[in-house]
Protein backbone atom coordinates (compact mmCIF):
# COMPACT_ATOMS: atom_id res chain seq x y z
CA UNK A 1 0.00 0.00 0.00
CA UNK A 2 1.35 3.42 -0.99
CA UNK A 3 1.98 5.74 1.98
CA UNK A 4 1.69 9.34 0.81
CA UNK A 5 1.44 12.28 3.19
CA UNK A 6 0.63 15.88 2.35
CA UNK A 7 1.30 18.97 4.45
CA UNK A 8 -0.23 22.34 3.58
CA UNK A 9 1.89 24.92 5.37
CA UNK A 10 1.24 28.64 5.78
CA UNK A 11 4.51 30.56 5.78
CA UNK A 12 4.68 34.13 7.17
CA UNK A 13 2.33 33.49 10.10
CA UNK A 14 2.66 36.51 12.39
CA UNK A 15 3.65 38.89 9.60
CA UNK A 16 0.41 40.87 9.92
CA UNK A 17 -3.07 40.51 11.41
CA UNK A 18 -4.36 39.65 7.93
CA UNK A 19 -1.87 36.77 7.73
CA UNK A 20 -2.99 35.64 11.19
CA UNK A 21 -6.66 35.71 10.20
CA UNK A 22 -5.85 33.63 7.12
CA UNK A 23 -4.29 30.98 9.35
CA UNK A 24 -7.26 31.00 11.74
CA UNK A 25 -9.82 30.70 8.95
CA UNK A 26 -7.67 28.23 7.03
CA UNK A 27 -7.58 25.98 10.07
CA UNK A 28 -11.22 26.21 11.15
CA UNK A 29 -12.98 26.55 7.81
CA UNK A 30 -10.51 24.85 5.48
CA UNK A 31 -7.81 22.17 5.49
CA UNK A 32 -4.75 24.12 6.64
CA UNK A 33 -2.72 21.78 8.84
CA UNK A 34 0.51 23.66 9.55
CA UNK A 35 1.95 27.17 9.87
CA UNK A 36 5.41 28.69 10.31
CA UNK A 37 5.64 31.78 12.48
CA UNK A 38 7.96 34.78 12.17
CA UNK A 39 9.46 35.71 15.53
CA UNK A 40 10.11 39.22 14.19
CA UNK A 41 6.70 39.59 12.56
CA UNK A 42 4.66 42.71 13.33
CA UNK A 43 1.75 40.55 14.48
CA UNK A 44 3.79 37.92 16.33
CA UNK A 45 2.26 38.68 19.73
CA UNK A 46 -1.25 38.47 18.34
CA UNK A 47 -0.38 35.18 16.64
CA UNK A 48 0.86 33.46 19.79
CA UNK A 49 -1.70 34.94 22.18
CA UNK A 50 -4.86 35.04 20.06
CA UNK A 51 -4.54 32.59 17.15
CA UNK A 52 -2.50 29.60 18.33
CA UNK A 53 -4.70 28.95 21.41
CA UNK A 54 -7.70 28.72 19.05
CA UNK A 55 -5.97 26.14 16.81
CA UNK A 56 -4.98 23.25 19.12
CA UNK A 57 -4.08 20.74 16.38
CA UNK A 58 -2.26 23.15 14.07
CA UNK A 59 1.39 22.22 13.56
CA UNK A 60 3.59 25.21 14.45
CA UNK A 61 7.04 25.84 13.02
CA UNK A 62 9.83 28.38 13.32
CA UNK A 63 10.06 30.53 10.18
CA UNK A 64 13.64 31.74 10.51
CA UNK A 65 14.15 35.18 9.01
CA UNK A 66 17.42 36.97 8.28
CA UNK A 67 16.39 38.68 5.05
CA UNK A 68 13.45 40.98 5.88
CA UNK A 69 12.42 43.17 8.80
CA UNK A 70 14.28 43.81 12.06
CA UNK A 71 16.66 41.48 13.82
CA UNK A 72 16.11 40.39 17.41
CA UNK A 73 19.82 40.68 18.20
CA UNK A 74 22.73 42.97 17.45
CA UNK A 75 24.08 41.55 14.20
CA UNK A 76 26.08 44.12 12.19
CA UNK A 77 26.94 41.60 9.47
CA UNK A 78 23.24 40.92 8.93
CA UNK A 79 21.73 44.38 9.34
CA UNK A 80 22.09 48.09 8.70
CA UNK A 81 22.52 50.69 11.45
CA UNK A 82 18.78 50.56 12.17
CA UNK A 83 18.85 46.82 12.85
CA UNK A 84 17.08 45.99 9.58
CA UNK A 85 18.21 42.94 7.64
CA UNK A 86 20.01 44.14 4.53
CA UNK A 87 21.53 41.11 2.79
CA UNK A 88 20.13 39.66 -0.40
CA UNK A 89 20.21 35.92 -1.10
CA UNK A 90 23.48 36.05 -3.06
CA UNK A 91 25.14 38.07 -0.29
CA UNK A 92 24.06 35.45 2.25
CA UNK A 93 25.56 32.69 0.12
CA UNK A 94 28.86 34.57 -0.21
CA UNK A 95 29.04 35.43 3.50
CA UNK A 96 28.04 31.94 4.66
CA UNK A 97 31.67 30.77 4.66
CA UNK A 98 32.71 33.40 7.21
CA UNK A 99 33.01 32.23 10.80
CA UNK A 100 32.07 35.62 12.28
CA UNK A 101 29.00 35.78 10.06
CA UNK A 102 27.87 32.27 11.06
CA UNK A 103 28.29 33.19 14.72
CA UNK A 104 25.93 36.15 14.33
CA UNK A 105 23.46 34.03 12.36
CA UNK A 106 23.50 31.36 15.06
CA UNK A 107 22.80 33.90 17.80
CA UNK A 108 19.92 35.37 15.78
CA UNK A 109 18.52 31.92 14.95
CA UNK A 110 18.71 30.85 18.60
CA UNK A 111 16.93 34.00 19.71
CA UNK A 112 14.14 33.53 17.17
CA UNK A 113 13.71 29.84 18.08
CA UNK A 114 13.63 30.52 21.82
CA UNK A 115 11.26 33.47 21.41
CA UNK A 116 8.74 31.20 19.70
CA UNK A 117 9.27 28.21 21.99
CA UNK A 118 8.57 30.42 24.99
CA UNK A 119 4.95 30.52 23.80
CA UNK A 120 4.22 27.26 22.02
CA UNK A 121 5.39 23.79 21.09
CA UNK A 122 7.24 23.61 17.79
CA UNK A 123 7.30 20.64 15.41
CA UNK A 124 9.20 21.98 12.41
CA UNK A 125 11.67 24.56 11.22
CA UNK A 126 12.05 26.38 7.90
CA UNK A 127 12.88 29.90 6.76
CA UNK A 128 11.76 33.03 4.98
CA UNK A 129 12.85 33.00 1.31
CA UNK A 130 14.55 29.61 1.83
CA UNK A 131 17.61 31.18 3.44
CA UNK A 132 18.24 28.13 5.62
CA UNK A 133 18.69 26.08 2.42
CA UNK A 134 22.14 27.65 1.91
CA UNK A 135 24.31 24.64 2.86
CA UNK A 136 26.33 26.19 5.69
CA UNK A 137 23.18 27.78 7.10
CA UNK A 138 21.29 24.52 6.69
CA UNK A 139 23.88 22.60 8.70
CA UNK A 140 23.63 25.25 11.42
CA UNK A 141 19.83 25.05 11.34
CA UNK A 142 19.91 21.24 11.53
CA UNK A 143 22.24 21.40 14.52
CA UNK A 144 19.88 23.80 16.29
CA UNK A 145 16.82 21.70 15.40
CA UNK A 146 18.47 18.69 16.99
CA UNK A 147 19.51 20.70 20.06
CA UNK A 148 16.05 22.20 20.60
CA UNK A 149 14.35 18.86 19.82
CA UNK A 150 12.55 20.15 16.75
CA UNK A 151 12.05 16.92 14.78
CA UNK A 152 11.38 18.17 11.24
CA UNK A 153 13.30 20.49 8.91
CA UNK A 154 12.17 21.62 5.46
CA UNK A 155 14.16 20.74 2.37
CA UNK A 156 13.45 22.08 -1.11
CA UNK A 157 13.56 19.39 -3.79
CA UNK A 158 10.80 19.99 -6.31
CA UNK A 159 9.96 17.80 -9.29
CA UNK A 160 9.53 19.76 -12.50
CA UNK A 161 5.91 19.74 -13.53
CA UNK A 162 3.62 21.88 -15.64
CA UNK A 163 0.22 23.34 -14.94
CA UNK A 164 -2.04 23.60 -18.03
CA UNK A 165 -2.11 27.38 -17.97
CA UNK A 166 -0.46 29.56 -20.62
CA UNK A 167 -0.32 32.64 -18.41
CA UNK A 168 1.60 30.81 -15.66
CA UNK A 169 4.52 30.22 -18.02
CA UNK A 170 4.67 33.30 -20.23
CA UNK A 171 5.45 35.97 -17.66
CA UNK A 172 8.39 37.50 -15.82
CA UNK A 173 8.00 35.28 -12.73
CA UNK A 174 8.33 31.82 -14.22
CA UNK A 175 11.93 31.89 -15.65
CA UNK A 176 13.52 32.98 -12.32
CA UNK A 177 11.45 30.33 -10.54
CA UNK A 178 12.99 27.64 -12.75
CA UNK A 179 16.43 28.83 -11.70
CA UNK A 180 15.29 28.66 -8.05
CA UNK A 181 14.23 25.03 -8.54
CA UNK A 182 17.66 24.16 -9.93
CA UNK A 183 19.57 25.93 -7.15
CA UNK A 184 17.40 24.68 -4.29
CA UNK A 185 17.32 21.11 -5.60
CA UNK A 186 21.12 21.15 -5.76
CA UNK A 187 21.30 22.52 -2.22
CA UNK A 188 18.91 19.78 -1.06
CA UNK A 189 21.23 17.04 -2.34
CA UNK A 190 23.95 18.53 -0.14
CA UNK A 191 21.66 19.20 2.81
CA UNK A 192 20.25 15.68 3.06
CA UNK A 193 23.58 14.71 4.66
CA UNK A 194 22.89 17.07 7.57
CA UNK A 195 19.35 15.70 7.88
CA UNK A 196 20.81 12.23 8.46
CA UNK A 197 23.68 13.47 10.63
CA UNK A 198 21.29 15.16 13.06
CA UNK A 199 18.62 12.45 12.87
CA UNK A 200 15.87 14.73 11.60
CA UNK A 201 12.76 14.20 9.51
CA UNK A 202 12.17 16.09 6.28
CA UNK A 203 9.86 16.25 3.30
CA UNK A 204 10.71 14.31 0.14
CA UNK A 205 9.22 16.95 -2.13
CA UNK A 206 8.26 20.60 -2.00
CA UNK A 207 5.48 22.23 -4.00
CA UNK A 208 5.58 25.99 -4.36
CA UNK A 209 8.97 26.98 -5.82
CA UNK A 210 8.27 26.72 -9.54
CA UNK A 211 5.03 28.65 -9.21
CA UNK A 212 6.13 31.11 -6.55
CA UNK A 213 3.88 34.15 -6.84
CA UNK A 214 1.33 32.12 -8.82
CA UNK A 215 0.23 29.45 -6.37
CA UNK A 216 -3.34 28.21 -6.66
CA UNK A 217 -5.32 24.97 -6.56
CA UNK A 218 -3.99 23.85 -9.97
CA UNK A 219 -0.37 24.32 -8.91
CA UNK A 220 -0.92 22.01 -5.94
CA UNK A 221 -3.07 19.47 -7.79
CA UNK A 222 -0.67 19.02 -10.70
CA UNK A 223 2.35 18.98 -8.40
CA UNK A 224 0.87 16.11 -6.41
CA UNK A 225 -0.14 14.23 -9.57
CA UNK A 226 3.54 13.74 -10.40
CA UNK A 227 4.15 11.86 -7.12
CA UNK A 228 3.10 8.21 -7.16
CA UNK A 229 5.42 6.64 -4.58
CA UNK A 230 5.67 6.70 -0.78
CA UNK A 231 6.58 10.26 0.10
CA UNK A 232 6.01 13.32 2.22
CA UNK A 233 5.05 16.31 0.09
CA UNK A 234 4.86 19.80 1.55
CA UNK A 235 3.14 22.69 -0.21
CA UNK A 236 4.13 26.12 1.00
CA UNK A 237 1.74 29.03 0.64
CA UNK A 238 1.65 32.58 2.01
CA UNK A 239 -2.03 33.14 2.78
CA UNK A 240 -3.31 36.58 3.66
CA UNK A 241 -6.97 37.31 4.44
CA UNK A 242 -9.04 39.78 2.43
CA UNK A 243 -9.49 41.76 5.65
CA UNK A 244 -6.24 43.44 4.56
CA UNK A 245 -8.44 45.28 2.06
CA UNK A 246 -6.46 44.06 -0.94
CA UNK A 247 -7.28 41.12 -3.17
CA UNK A 248 -3.84 39.96 -4.28
CA UNK A 249 -1.85 36.77 -4.83
CA UNK A 250 -1.62 36.14 -1.10
CA UNK A 251 -5.41 36.28 -0.85
CA UNK A 252 -5.57 33.75 -3.69
CA UNK A 253 -3.30 31.52 -1.61
CA UNK A 254 -5.71 31.84 1.29
CA UNK A 255 -8.48 30.60 -1.01
CA UNK A 256 -6.48 27.38 -1.51
CA UNK A 257 -7.15 26.52 2.14
CA UNK A 258 -10.91 26.90 1.56
CA UNK A 259 -11.13 24.78 -1.58
CA UNK A 260 -13.09 21.64 -0.65
CA UNK A 261 -12.88 20.31 -4.22
CA UNK A 262 -9.07 20.49 -4.05
CA UNK A 263 -9.10 18.71 -0.69
CA UNK A 264 -11.17 15.90 -2.21
CA UNK A 265 -8.77 15.63 -5.16
CA UNK A 266 -5.79 15.37 -2.79
CA UNK A 267 -7.49 12.56 -0.90
CA UNK A 268 -8.40 10.77 -4.14
CA UNK A 269 -4.74 10.93 -5.18
CA UNK A 270 -4.04 8.81 -2.10
CA UNK A 271 -2.55 11.46 0.17
CA UNK A 272 -3.21 11.70 3.88
CA UNK A 273 -3.49 15.37 4.88
CA UNK A 274 -1.38 15.82 7.99
CA UNK A 275 1.29 18.00 9.60
CA UNK A 276 4.97 17.71 10.50
CA UNK A 277 4.41 16.26 13.97
CA UNK A 278 2.64 13.26 12.44
CA UNK A 279 5.02 12.28 9.65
Amino acid sequence: MVNKKFILNADDFGKSKAHNKAVLDGYHNGFLTSASILANGEAFNAAVNEIIPECPNLGIGVHLNIIEGHSLTKAPLLTNSKGEFNNGYLQLILKSRRKDFLQQVEFEFRTQIETIMNYTKVDHIDSHVHTHAIPNLFKLTAKLANEYKIPYIRTQFEEMYFVPSFIKHVNLKYPPNILKIALLSYFTKLNKKAVKEYNLKTNDYIIGVGYTGMMDDLAIEYGLKTLDEDCVAEALIHPCHYSSGIKNQHYNEFLITQNKELKDKILRLGFEITNCRNV
